[in-house]
Formats: C-alpha cells, structure tokens, sequence
C-alpha cells in the first residue's frame, strides 16, 4: 500500500485549520463511547482489511479498480469530523456548495452550461434517476439498451414498471445500428435509448453519432451511461471513431459518469446530469422539516436519494481543484498513460503465438484468451484454459480478470472450434492506472509465462 506518511501530517494541520473555525463556540468534553479499545479495535481492522486484492498496485490489472487520489482520501477524512449531510443545506451547506462547483465542471467537461444535475451513491443510482426522468417524460414507452450496455438498466427498468429490451451488437461489442433502426421502424414504442460510452466488458463506444440521427427520425431520448469511459473526453490518443462519439455527448438528454471509476474517487461517487435544467419540477416534493433554512435549492430537492455523504462532496471538489478536468492537464495525461498501455497491451498479445485477441480496445481495456491448442477445441475447452491462467497469473501476483463473451469477438479464432456454447470465457485486463505503462512489460511476460 506503500504509505504516505507526509500524508497523514497533511491531514493533521487540515484538521486544526478546520477546528479554528469553531474556537468560538463553548468547550465541551465529547463522549467517545469504548475510547480505551479504539487502538486495539483499529488494528484488528488493519489486519482484517488485508484480506484483499492489492487494487492500488499495477499488478492489480483486473477490475475497474483505481486507487482515490491522496487529496481524495485526506478531504474525505477531514469532512468526516463534520459528517455533512447533502440532502440539505441544514445538514451541510459548506459541502453542498461544493457538490454544486465539482459537477458544474464535469458538466462543463461535456459542454454544458446550463443543466440540472448532482452526485449520487454511484452509477447504479445515477442511470436509475435518468431512466427514471426518462420514463415520467414518455410513459408507458421501452427503454432500449445493447446486449452489452451494463446489466443494471434491465435491473432498473424492472424496479421502475417500465419495458425493456436489448439491441444486439457488432463484432466491437457496440451497438448494432441496422438491429436498432429496424427495431425503432418496426413500432412506435421507444421512449429511450441508453448509448453506452464504455462498456464495462470491453469499454467499447456504442455510435452516438449515428444514433443521433437516428433520434432525430425516431423521436426518443438518449440517456448515454458514460459512468466508466466519460472522462476520457479529456483524452487526445483515441481513435477517431471515437473521438468523434465523445465530440456528440452534449446532445445526449442525460449523462451518467462515475468518479469513484477514473475521477480518483472513493466509493460511491455518481454523477447524473441533465441537459434540460426543467427536469428539476418531476422531483418536487414537500417536507415539513427539511428546507427551512434557507430559500436557495437544497439538493434534495432535485434527488431522488436523501441523504449523502457531503464528504464525497469534499473528497471530488479538492481532486477537482488540484487536478482540473482539462485536455493535456495532468488528469488527462493518466487517462492517456492507462489507454497506450492497453492498445500497447493488445499489440503485443495479437502477435503471440499463445495468445488470440479480441479487436482493439477503445478506451483502456484489453479482451484476450489462450490459442487453443488444437483447431477443433471447443469453447468450453478454451474457457477452462482461460480460468486455469486466471488462477495461475494470480499465484505469480498479477490479478486479471474473466468475462463471458461472444465468440464473434474473436476474429483469430478458427471456423473449426467446436461451438458448444454461446459464450467463451475471456481473459480482461482493466489498465486504468498510470503505472500501468511502466509495468506493462512486467505484466506481459507474467501473462506470457503462464500459459
């Protein structure tokens, strides 16, 4: 974990500068309640807390798992002498305002001004609150997603009464635009299309653009989930394709993006945005205690959660002000350092002679799977060879990850395997740290080594 001590001296002085803020109020003694066994009690946490996957190190290259940044972590700690509440202003005015100034940025990261929007406990509440807008606004309509957009949408139109279906995809695991247009032709049904700006499989980039011209022909909203690739909207080493579906999220009707993914955030931090600031009248609601201190919007007011860690708040406004979301800022360049590792990646393992990849990533992941050892294998073989890497680049410490995919996925594979199942088990490695690129040769030849 290699800990910063400077660190913690840091969050001492914050401390004290916070405490001066309240030397006029009369002394007290605190109750602390087990004060005596804090220690010990704590230390017993440390060693129950190592039993985890080591996230923070590069060789943890499996799930979407990204350390917070170390002002992330200091200014969520130093809210939490506070503990604010930011549902309303009465619970954490300090904090509410700085809800408001972190996603006024991202908001102007995508190109908006003018919007409605607020941090939630991660992506599952955002796209529950955007499907939920989209459903009051055309009731009774589906919401379409593709087959590879991110299992909570199917979750979340269950709990919401409202209709949903999938969209096959391409080869590229985005959505399939002729599957979608004969969809939208066939019946007058769709209220939403949820555009995936990063899949949590593959990170590929469903074709906004496209879909866009489409919306205009078919009449339905667009809700993009960017809550894994959003940031990468800040990036300048994508491929074109790309490039140009992240130049087109603005005329999206909703955005959901996750700081806790690639904003250096602890967990939960969600983000959903809103294009049109009107949405604001489907939440309103009346309390009898809550909003009395003052006439300016209580957050609230404008969530379908109450209450929320105003330390969140703090905790994203602080990383947001030491690293601003800019194209060529220091943030940017780490998304950039984690995508040219992955595509670096994905060369090196498309040329090997035990390897097989999938196409080439969009954003930082990279999908790939053990040659088989003959051409009439089956998927099933293939599937357990991948499990058996998976757990033997575990015991060398280089902790991938498994996905079920698609086999069309795989252009290398032969006509000749066997296809006893729908899916093949993939190997997939997330390179979303920055020292992912210094550590890639290191992980290659750990991969190459246990096949």
């Amino acid at each position: 974990m290699q800990l910063d001590l400077n660190s913690l001296v840091l969050l001492i002085d914050a401390a004290k500068k916070l405490d001066a803020g309240f030397t006029h109020l009369p002394a007290f003694t605190p109750q602390t309640p087990g004060a005596p066994r804090m220690a010990e009690v704590l230390n017993e946490t440390a060693s129950r807390l190592q039993d985890n996957y080591p996230y923070f190190h590069p060789l943890y290259a499996g799930q979407m798992l990204k350390p917070p940044h170390p002002v992330a972590r200091l200014a969520y700690a130093l809210a939490m002498f506070i503990n604010p509440n930011n549902h309303a202003l009465d619970g954490g005015r300090a904090t509410s305002a700085l809800e408001k100034d972190a996603v006024a940025e991202i908001a102007a990261m995508f190109g908006w001004q003018n919007f409605l929007g607020h941090l939630t406990g991660g992506g599952t509440m955002a796209n529950l609150e955007a499907l939920w807008v989209a459903g009051q606004l055309a009731p009774g309509k589906k919401i379409l997603a593709s087959e590879q957009a991110h299992y909570t949408h199917h979750r979340i139109s269950s709990v919401l009464k409202l209709d949903f279906e999938s969209i096959p995809v391409d080869t590229h695991a985005r959505m399939d635009l002729d599957a979608l247009e004969s969809r939208l032709a066939a019946k007058n049904d769709i209220g939403t299309v949820v555009v995936t700006m990063g899949t949590t499989a593959t990170g590929s980039i469903d074709p906004l653009p496209e879909i866009l011209k489409l919306r205009d022909r078919y009449n339905f909203r667009i809700h993009a989930d960017a809550a894994y690739g959003g940031y990468f909207t800040l990036a300048q080493n994508l491929a074109p394709k790309t490039v140009a579906a992240f130049a087109k999220i603005s005329e999206a009707d909703s955005i959901v993006i996750d700081p806790h993914k690639h904003g250096l955030q602890p967990y939960g931090c969600g983000c959903v945005l809103f294009r049109d600031p009107n949405v604001g009248r489907l939440y309103k609601h009346d309390s009898p205690y809550t909003y009395f201190s003052s006439a300016e919007l209580h957050l609230g007011e404008i969530s379908l959660e109450c209450s929320r860690p105003g330390a969140a708040a703090a905790a994203l406004w602080a990383t947001q002000k030491l690293l601003p979301l800019q194209k060529s800022g220091e943030f940017a360049k780490g998304l950039e350092q984690g995508r040219e590792a992955a595509v670096t990646l994905h060369k090196k393992l498309a040329a090997a002679e035990k390897f097989t990849a999938a196409f080439e990533p969009e954003l930082d992941i990279v999908i790939f799977g053990p040659r088989p050892r003959s051409n009439t294998a089956s998927l099933t073989e293939i599937s357990a060879e991948s499990r058996r890497i998976f757990q033997a680049a575990a015991a060398k410490n280089l902790h991938l990850a498994l996905a079920e995919l698609p086999p069309s996925f795989f252009p290398n594979l032969p006509a000749t395997i066997r296809r006893d199942k729908p899916t093949v088990t993939a190997l997939r490695s997330v390179l979303m740290k920055p020292e992912h690129a210094q550590w890639l040769e290191q992980i290659h030849e750990l991969v190459i080594s246990v096949w």
